[in-house]
């Protein structure tokens, strides 16, 4: 798709969801209420007594499953799995440099992934949280935060072009 009808058409999902829900986009949420409950289900008395699993379980009357960000997080997998099944895109693959072995490629891939979670829980939101719902909403920490994440990839890749070379 055009970049720019994409970005047009995110920014009406972000105006949608703001008129809507009267909340902005995110993600991370999402995932920290299914660990939440997770650990709730494993371990009970733990998840009670933990004040940070308690933000994410509720008042005990529904499920925490129920809340509109996990809907939202499960609309994205569908809709992107629409998505590539009508542009016939899609198959199981691993994208990699030719020096990159799979396993390296998985490896990057889950170490990058568990320090932007950890980054997302530090800045208070995930990336889309933050760029999107933040940066239209003229948060300077939302600006700040996405001038480091660029500034912090550009400075990294230099360390890591040799794996896609």
């Amino acid at each position: 798709m055009n970049p720019y009808w994409a970005g047009f058409a995110l920014g009406l999902v972000l105006l949608t969801a703001f008129v809507v829900m009267g909340r902005g986009l995110g993600a991370s949420g999402a995932f920290t209420t299914a660990v939440a409950t997770t650990v709730h289900a494993v371990a009970p008395a733990h998840a009670e007594g933990n004040a940070f699993y308690q933000e994410y379980l509720g008042d005990g009357t529904t499920s925490p499953l129920k809340d509109w960000l996990v809907f939202q997080v499960l609309g994205v997998f569908v809709g992107g799995f629409l998505s590539g099944a009508l542009a016939h895109r899609l198959k199981v693959t691993v994208e990699k440099g030719p020096r990159a072995t799979t396993a390296l490629r998985l490896v990057l891939a889950f170490v990058g992934g568990a320090l932007m979670g950890i980054g997302a829980k530090l800045a208070l939101g995930c990336t889309s949280g933050q760029a999107l719902t933040g940066g239209a909403l003229l948060n300077v920490g939302s600006w700040a935060f996405m001038m480091c994440v660029f500034a912090g990839a550009y400075g990294l890749a230099w360390f890591f072009r040799r794996q896609w070379l």
